[in-house]
């Protein structure tokens, strides 16, 4: 073979093999992709470390069906595929995980227990068949807050999946209560404050008895209308009671996102969703 054919051989190879990095499905979220704020606006996920975190999500029996219980391992490893086995409190639980059905109609927020050698273990039973995707949230002890997610297929009857429509009015009436987001505008790439407001439904008084719910005034989630953008938002004043909390973040780029806001009162866990658009 002639120097230059050669050259061109290897070119080639090298090509397949910079297009068999990834693992079917799964994605372990860039920065522009899946972040964490914390209490002062801090971005605090970085992505870049030589030991880049998987997860591996399974069903004990191989896989889930509608309406019927399944349990979930998520099995977390290096990009070695050595298991992590020591992870840090993250507002108060080892790993979170977050569930979402295609169309963004179904949300859970849930806490897999720690079996160890990398391993969490959770019961589950989805609503109907379909597409579903699942983030686990995380820090490893010594690293950095991580997110991996992947869609999973859950066998059984579908729904129609529901239109996601912007929320033009930004007040929902939830568990009695009424409770409002601002601001209204909102703009890609931008530092924003979005505040939660609270009052009650009937008599219009503000809510000051927030109580704390994993450790903070409160939690947000957000995501892109095609799930492929993830926001763990944590609040301004973790101490806050009420009636207002406030979380920092910046949407990466323009669309339409759903956001969870996520609150206890009374004993009882409150979450409220609100679709917006992003310019």
């Amino acid at each position: 073979m002639k120097k230059a054919e050669r050259m061109v051989a290897a070119l080639f190879i090298l090509g397949l093999l910079a297009g068999c990095d990834k693992s079917d499905g799964q994605e372990a979220l860039s920065p522009t992709e899946a972040h964490h704020d914390s209490h002062i606006g801090h971005k605090s996920e970085e992505h870049g470390d030589a030991k880049r975190m998987q997860a591996d999500f399974s069903f004990k029996t191989g896989a889930a069906k509608a309406k019927e219980d399944a349990e979930l391992a998520v099995h977390i490893t290096d990009s070695e595929g050595n298991p992590v086995n020591d992870f840090e409190l993250n507002h108060e639980k080892l790993l979170h995980l977050i569930v979402v059905s295609e169309d963004l109609s179904y949300f859970s927020h849930l806490h897999p227990s720690y079996q160890g050698n990398g391993i969490f273990h959770l019961p589950l039973r989805f609503p109907a068949g379909g597409k579903y995707k699942v983030f686990a949230d995380f820090k490893p002890v010594g690293g950095n807050n991580t997110t991996v997610g992947e869609w999973l297929e859950v066998e059984g009857t579908t729904l129609k999946a529901e239109a996601i429509q912007v929320d033009l009015g930004r007040v929902k009436e939830v568990e009695d209560k009424e409770i409002a987001l601002s601001p209204i505008k909102l703009k890609a790439n931008e530092e924003t404050a979005l505040t939660f407001s609270f009052r009650d439904a009937r008599t219009k008084e503000q809510i000051t008895d927030l109580e704390p719910y994993l450790g903070a005034t409160g939690h947000v989630v957000i995501l892109s209308r095609d799930a492929g953008h993830y926001l763990h938002v944590h609040p301004l004043d973790e101490a806050s009671t009420g009636p207002e909390a406030r979380f920092v973040t910046s949407f990466p780029q323009p669309g339409i996102y759903k956001i969870w806001g996520q609150f206890q009162h009374r004993g009882k866990v409150i979450t409220v969703p609100f679709v917006v658009q992003v310019e």
